[in-house]
């Protein structure tokens, strides 16, 4: 059975290229269809009435006619902008961090549900304030739970022992932790006793019982550290807005 020429999707806009003079090309991260591609001609116009529901980190309601190569975008409609992210620096840079690593996480055309939730729902988590830093940490855990690169934190990830207080390191090439044995001649990060208990609680839990936990400075910048490492292992590069992120911080 041939497939509609037109269909619609909600869409979370992640990514955009310039085409020619006017158009774009989209990634659209979507509930339903994964993260799709696709074409907004004359985007670019002053008078497009496409421009203002199409734009980074908006939550639309997307119409899209088959093309051979890339689908078009005939209509669309916002369902949440997001303005906070819109205008405030920091928090752009927060949500501009978040769909990086959705783009870089993701394959195209695969359905992945749970992850279009946790997007939207940090999206939502950023625009009402709080700790930007614990909903940054918490997306990172959840998301590389829905991806497939959960860490293991719960005991030494090459010998199954149980971890012994307070000796405790990260392994990013191994995916979790591991024992003073199993970590010699391993690159390892070391993780304090918080540390540790932090990560678990932001891995295991819900927001609301996660946003319970209290990060102070020292926390965070270690929970970042032990992230960063990870993830940038995984991609095999830095990942881009962590540069504008660190700037602004300074």
């Amino acid at each position: 059975m041939s497939k509609p020429r037109t269909y619609q999707t909600e869409a979370i806009i992640i990514r955009k290229i310039k085409l020619g003079e006017a158009d774009r090309i989209l990634t659209l991260y979507t509930p339903r269809l994964g993260k799709i591609r696709a074409v907004a001609k004359g985007v670019r116009r002053p008078r497009s009435k496409l421009a203002g529901h199409l734009e980074l980190l908006t939550h639309s309601q997307v119409s899209l006619a088959r093309g051979r190569n890339l689908d078009t975008i005939i209509g669309s409609q916002t369902i949440n902008s997001f303005l906070p992210l819109k205008s405030d620096l920091w928090l752009t840079s927060c949500a501009l961090y978040a769909i990086e690593l959705v783009d870089q996480f993701t394959a195209d055309d695969i359905e992945n549900y749970p992850l279009f939730q946790l997007l939207l729902e940090t999206m939502e988590h950023l625009c009402q304030g709080g700790n930007n830093e614990l909903a940054l940490r918490y997306f990172e855990l959840h998301l590389l739970n829905e991806v497939g690169y959960r860490p293991q934190l719960q005991q030494c990830v090459s010998c199954q022992s149980t971890l012994e207080p307070a000796i405790y390191s990260f392994c990013p090439s191994a995916g979790g932790m591991l024992c003073p044995h199993c970590r010699q001649n391993q690159l390892t990060y070391p993780i304090s006793v918080d540390g540790l208990n932090g990560l678990r609680l932001l891995q295991s839990s819900d927001y609301n019982t996660a946003r319970k936990l209290k990060m102070n400075p020292k926390l965070s910048d270690e929970l970042e550290g032990v992230m960063r490492n990870y993830l940038k292992y995984l991609l095999e590069r830095e990942i881009k807005s962590t540069a504008w992120l660190d700037a602004l911080r300074q």
